[in-house]
């Protein structure tokens, strides 16, 4: 038997402004990332957030981002290891605070956006933030894109890492996924995802850009909050998986 985590980019709503239907789609996902204040995000969607994942049984992640509300987080900033390391301990209390206040607990951290790409690439800023992570608590789970140097830099921490794919992305031949900026960057037909979606599970290989397979390890399979058709994405791949014989279960209980 096959099993993965399905997780989903939520609580990116910011004062009067609405993003995504996080309500809905905690139906269908096992792991949360929760935005922090940073890239989205603030105090009461916070706590609204991880009550909601709570009474769902769905696991709660902390997702930082860079500070930039503006940019969502998606545009690349030049920190230096120091500042990423602050951000992320910064951001992890910030959550963890409400999610004790709730009487539930951590089970993960996955860098949001830019700093996750930027991460991907850079072994500098995948350390930091891995240390950042150990020394806040080193039984939280550390998320990073399959391949990467995130995954690299948590597991010499001593970390526990979870190899995460995209349902909705495309890949290059290194690994990394297309730019958002390319046209060709985001799959909008749900039998293309969830095919691809299927093959990573299984085989452990997905399709790139260039027209070549590439190997590549799914722990946890992200599915972005804010997309316009999240929810019926999040439903669709879901029952997909699940008739594929593949377990969909919370990352804890696979890592």
């Amino acid at each position: 038997m096959y099993t993965v985590d399905l997780n989903v980019d939520m609580g990116e709503s910011f004062g009067a402004y609405t993003i995504g239907h996080d309500e809905e789609i905690l139906d269908y996902v096992t792991s949360t990332n929760v935005a922090c204040g940073f890239h989205a995000g603030d105090p009461k969607t916070m706590r609204k957030t991880v009550r909601m994942a709570l009474e769902k049984n769905v696991g709660i992640g902390v997702h930082p981002g860079l500070q930039d509300l503006i940019g969502f987080g998606r545009r690349n900033m030049d920190i230096t290891p120091q500042e990423a390391y602050d951000l992320v301990v910064y951001q992890i209390g910030a959550l963890s605070a409400f999610v004790k206040a709730e009487g539930g607990q951590l089970q993960h951290v996955k860098p949001h956006g830019a700093l996750f790409n930027m991460a991907a690439k850079s072994p500098s800023l995948s350390e930091a933030i891995a240390e950042a992570v150990y020394k806040v608590d080193p039984d939280l789970i550390l998320f990073g894109l399959a391949g990467s140097e995130l995954i690299k830099a948590g597991q010499k921490a001593g970390l526990r890492t979870a190899s995460e794919v995209f349902s909705d992305r495309t890949y290059q031949e290194d690994g990394s996924l297309t730019s958002r900026r390319e046209p060709n960057a985001l799959i909008k037909d749900k039998d293309v995802a969830v095919r691809q979606v299927i093959r990573m599970v299984r085989e452990g290989k997905v399709r790139t850009v260039q027209g070549t397979d590439i190997s590549i390890k799914a722990n946890t399979i992200c599915i972005h909050g804010d997309g316009e058709h999240a929810v019926e994405l999040a439903k669709y791949i879901r029952k997909a998986l699940e008739e594929a014989d593949i377990s969909v279960v919370k990352i804890s209980s696979i890592i």
